[in-house]
């Protein structure tokens, strides 16, 4: 993967770009940080894809995560009454 300061892929995008389309992933630095990743959408896409289940497979899976669909209650509170007689 190459390495590109962001200066120079500010002023060189087009040529950051290609490189991306025909040599796959491109890094971005900034102030000697890696900072982004320039990659083809078609890898994109599949990165998408393969981190997502798909609806079949969540309702076939044997472990039911039910807890994590009604979030815990908190204790209840009650309002301390004044007596006003």
């Amino acid at each position: 993967m190459n390495t590109w300061p962001v200066q120079d892929a500010k002023a060189r995008f087009s040529e950051l770009l290609t490189a991306c389309l025909t040599q796959g992933p491109q890094m971005v630095t900034k102030r000697g940080a890696e900072t982004a990743v320039l990659v083809p959408l078609h890898e994109w896409n599949r990165l998408q894809n393969a981190k997502r289940p798909q609806l079949k497979q969540l309702l076939l899976q044997n472990d039911v995560r039910t807890e994590q669909l009604v979030p815990p209650r908190a204790p209840a509170q009650r309002r301390k009454t004044s007596s006003l007689a």
